[in-house]
């Protein structure tokens, strides 16, 4: 292990993170929010720690190894989410204790959308645009941004890549070179943002509302500038735009990448967006037909409206709301929570397990039938064209259980901290799948549970994030042995 050159990369990537503090000083700037002494201070400090981080090894040259970039992308978005923290506190308001900043800037960075705020509407601009800002860099993941300076400091990327994005599709690079391919996803989520945007814009939000709320919906965050979310505007136009682009979020950026260089068939083709697509559309179709039953709404237009806004919203962890819709009927909301935990596409910046890895779960287990039925059959499990080999299957299964382990633990420290079943299950799965909303106690916020399990739910949305692998190959005694 080579501490000095993982101590030399966090001290780069907080320095570059440091600048991230200073549009929020000109935003309290503009509006006269009192909150500029705040980012400043907590720009100094992320800068200053950044400087010294890098200066006391500044001499090093030795190469990133892929055991180093582990080490790397877990400790930089732990010390980026503890420093990502210090507006909250420094600020006069809301001026959060330590655990609430902590949780927040997790969430933030996490693109969970899960809030301790309460009171929104009234907060400093600043501080508002700060928490938007925080999903948007944490959407594609600062490491991938990273890896396209990286390689000019003659520090790898790929390691970093690698260790970031673990799953069947890891390996696969849009472009030859790694850099190249950083610099095409942030191109392409950029385009994505602005376009976002400007749809707001046009839409009826004011500017400042648009830029926040294409921050938090191109990375599926679910952060909003307002309590009612979504639901603040009370426009079906503004909520037609929310959901086109977290769908197309959800969507694996290979696909849009390709699109961008003239291949727009490959959308279509590619057999996890078709399954992504159903999932999406039987979901919409099936809570709709329970909220015309329940008497909910009377109008099917409205029903469906607001089924498929809530469908895409948490079925791609986004997180967004325009209704109570914890409030609703139990089985439309564990059925909502269920499809979270599939999530978005690999390669999308939606959270959950992913809709490739249960599509080859359930390929797989369609194949175990058949052999039942033919013990000598010799049948592969394909996605599209392609055979998936046997080792990819080992890797998802041994995925899944690690997800649902980590769930099942989590869920019993939680309940053990004394919350309800319900609300405690909620919590963990909003978390783990960077979705934010629950239900129950947390279906709002979660400025009403413990301290203790907002620190068990901070390391939910930080093993989430990182997808399991990542966070956990850490706590193995072996992997620390030479």
């Amino acid at each position: 292990m080579h501490f000095s050159i993982i101590q030399r990369v966090l001290g780069i990537l907080l320095m570059a993170f440091s600048l991230s503090m200073l549009p929020p000083v000109l935003v309290s700037w503009w509006y006269g929010d009192g909150a500029v002494h705040a980012f400043i201070m907590a720009f100094l400090l992320t800068l200053g720690t950044g400087v010294f981080s890098w200066v006391s090894v500044r001499g090093g040259h030795q190469e990133l190894r892929l055991r180093d970039g582990f080490v790397v992308v877990v400790m930089f978005w732990v010390v980026l989410s503890f420093t990502g923290a210090l507006p909250f506190m420094l600020a006069e308001t809301p001026h959060m204790p330590l655990t609430d900043a902590v949780f927040e800037s997790f969430s933030g960075l996490t693109t969970t959308g899960a809030t301790v705020i309460v009171g929104l509407d009234s907060l400093p601009k600043s501080i508002l645009y700060y928490r938007q800002q925080l999903q948007w860099l944490g959407g594609m993941g600062i490491i991938v941004l990273a890896v396209a300076i990286l390689p000019m400091l003659r520090i790898g990327g790929m390691q970093l890549y690698r260790a970031e994005t673990p799953g069947p599709i890891k390996d696969s690079k849009l472009t030859p070179r790694i850099t190249e391919t950083a610099k095409a996803l942030w191109l392409i989520y950029l385009s994505m943002t602005v376009v976002c945007m400007l749809a707001y814009w046009a839409a009826g939000m004011s500017l400042f509302d648009a830029i926040g709320h294409a921050f938090s919906t191109i990375a599926i965050g679910g952060f909003s500038t307002h309590d009612a979310s979504i639901g603040f505007f009370d426009s079906r136009l503004i909520e037609l735009v929310c959901v086109g682009f977290m769908f197309a979020s959800g969507v694996n950026f290979a696909l849009h990448f390709l699109a961008w260089r003239g291949s727009r068939r490959g959308y279509w083709r590619d057999a996890e967006f078709r399954f992504y697509t159903l999932i999406l559309l039987v979901t919409t179709l099936l809570v709709t037909l329970v909220l015309l039953s329940r008497g909910i709404y009377e109008s099917p237009l409205e029903a469906f409206s607001k089924a498929l806004f809530h469908t895409v919203s948490i079925g791609t962890t986004a997180g967004f709301a325009t209704v109570e819709h914890y409030a609703w009927p139990g089985f439309i909301g564990i059925l909502l929570l269920f499809v979270s935990f599939v999530g978005g596409c690999a390669g999308s910046t939606g959270g959950g397990i992913k809709v490739i890895r249960f599509l080859l779960l359930i390929k797989q287990g369609l194949r175990e039938i058949t052999r039942l039925m033919h013990p000598s059959a010799k049948i592969p499990v394909r996605i599209g064209d392609k055979v998936i080999s046997p080792r990819v299957i080992d890797a998802v299964w041994g995925f899944f259980a690690l997800y649902i382990a980590s769930f099942v633990v989590m869920y019993l420290a939680l309940a053990l901290t004394g919350l309800d079943l319900m609300t405690a299950f909620s919590a963990v799965a909003a978390s783990m799948n960077n979705l934010g909303p629950g239900l129950a106690n947390v279906g709002a916020n979660y400025a009403g549970i413990n301290d203790v399990a907002k620190w068990i739910l901070c390391f939910a949305m930080l093993l989430g994030r990182l997808e399991v692998y990542t966070l956990l190959v850490l706590l193995m005694p072996a992997f620390w042995r030479k």
